[in-house]
């Protein structure tokens, strides 16, 4: 996938404006905070990928597309993460937002980088009109509701948590933005790419519940266990440990069969597999046997 700087120079740009005389220098600082250092990164690794596969390698529309995508996401962190949902002292092996500042400012940073997610695509997508309602359309549905990270952390909420869409709405929404993403920045058809989006949300989220279950929490970065202190819906719950490891294989298979023939097809499958490896290494995977 595309280099990490890449992406990096594209989310300094996105929040720029936050560096500005006149902006709240506490909520600018976290702001900043919460979008560097990063994580893995995948999401806007993936939009930019996907571009590339339909011919578009080094596209600003993808990499805006990319940078807002990964602002949701980092939203959705500072939100998740606030004592009103999981209450996570803790993220990427440091503070969480609310504790490195406090919970007003943490609220306003979620929401505010949300906001900046659609500035960000505005900008830039006012050199091609054309593709920016497709664009703002697969940001919102990926934002809100009824089909994005608002409505999954919503069922929360509810008494009843159904598995296959708190999972489909709370991960996989950004991870199908990222493929439709890539693919509308490239100007081709986003149906065929939605699959693969799907998958690799499913088999992100089925990862993360496994490496709750049995990483440490030097590991992920973040307190574990916290899935089973919360009673939420999970595949480690669902399948048991083993059946949760198998469930994984074949999601993982399904998400590099879904990828549609294109010239970097191949790169794209071979991409999968290193993404596999890196969500559940070797070492997880004994520990899960």
């Amino acid at each position: 996938m595309e280099k990490t700087s890449t992406i990096e120079q594209a989310l300094a740009v996105a929040i720029g404006s936050c560096d500005e005389l006149g902006c709240p220098p506490r909520l600018a600082a976290a702001i900043r905070y919460a979008v560097f250092p990063g994580g893995a990164r995948i999401r806007p690794r993936l939009c930019l990928a996907v571009a590339a596969a339909c011919g578009q390698p080094h596209s600003p529309l993808a990499e805006a597309m990319a940078a807002s995508i990964e602002l949701l996401h980092c939203a959705s962190l500072v939100h998740d993460d606030l004592p009103c949902f999981d209450d996570a002292e803790s993220r990427r092996n440091r503070p969480s937002v609310h504790r490195a500042f406090d919970e007003r400012i943490a609220l306003l940073v979620g929401d505010a980088l949300i906001v900046l997610s659609f500035q960000n695509v505005a900008r830039v997508f006012a050199a091609a009109p054309e593709r920016l309602p497709g664009i703002v359309l697969a940001l919102g549905r990926a934002a809100g509701a009824p089909g994005g990270i608002v409505a999954g952390q919503a069922w929360e909420c509810e008494a009843g948590t159904p598995l296959e869409e708190y999972r489909r709405l709370k991960t996989g929404a950004l991870f199908i933005a990222s493929t439709v993403g890539g693919a509308l920045c490239a100007g081709a058809d986003p149906t065929p790419w939605r699959t693969l989006g799907d998958s690799l949300g499913e088999a992100y989220q089925v990862a993360d519940d496994i490496r709750d279950a049995i990483a440490t929490a030097e590991e992920l970065g973040k307190p574990v266990g916290r899935d089973a202190a919360l009673g939420r819906p999970t595949a480690v719950a669902q399948f048991g440990l083993a059946g949760a490891v198998q469930h994984f294989g074949r999601v993982m298979a399904d998400a590099a069969a879904s990828i549609p023939e294109c010239p970097g097809a191949e790169f794209l499958r071979d991409l999968v597999d290193l993404e596999a490896q890196r969500l559940l290494p070797e070492q997880l995977l004994r520990r899960a046997a």
